[in-house]
């Protein structure tokens, strides 16, 4: 996570976050401090597992499908040795996953994913999502009928004709 640093009286910076590893080393490292300077705070976070759900394909579809697909991490302010901190708690690929937490409040951002990551969800696309098919939807009926002549005749009345 960085901090960067704001040109602004309202809010002097704002956190985000600045990649996504994935790196097997980095598993069970705990939180660190990576730069502590004031033009330029960076943390680093570990341990999040990935793990695709097939009933999560259209959310797959939909990140894939934008042509730049990305990470989604979920993130609280949280303090850490004495320090507000931009801490990561979920990390997505799915557009909806995404969606549902920012429905609730929570903070969400994007993160460019790498291209072998990209097509390993490409794939996983490929294998498990199937669109749900289009229904055709019954077109009202306006021609007429017991129904319609009522409402006709009630708003006759209402309008005093």
């Amino acid at each position: 996570m960085h901090r960067k640093p704001l040109a602004s009286r309202w809010q002097p910076y704002r956190w985000q976050p600045l990649e996504v590893l994935v790196e097997p080393a980095l598993a069970d490292t705990a939180a660190r401090c990576l730069r502590d300077d004031p033009a330029d705070l960076r943390w680093l976070f570990a341990g999040f597992e990935l793990r695709l759900y097939s009933d999560e394909a259209e959310g797959y579809f939909l990140n894939v499908d934008t042509g730049a697909p990305c990470w989604f991490v979920m993130w609280r302010m949280e303090e850490l040795d004495g320090v507000e901190v931009a801490v990561p708690r979920t990390v997505t690929l799915s557009y909806n996953e995404a969606a549902r937490l920012m429905d609730g409040g929570e903070q969400v951002d994007t993160v460019p994913a790498p291209a072998l990551i990209a097509e390993r969800l490409r794939e996983f696309v490929q294998a498990y999502y199937r669109p749900e098919p289009k229904r055709k939807r019954r077109k009202p009926s306006f021609e007429g009928g017991a129904g319609v002549a009522e409402m006709a005749k009630a708003e006759r009345a209402g309008h005093g004709s």
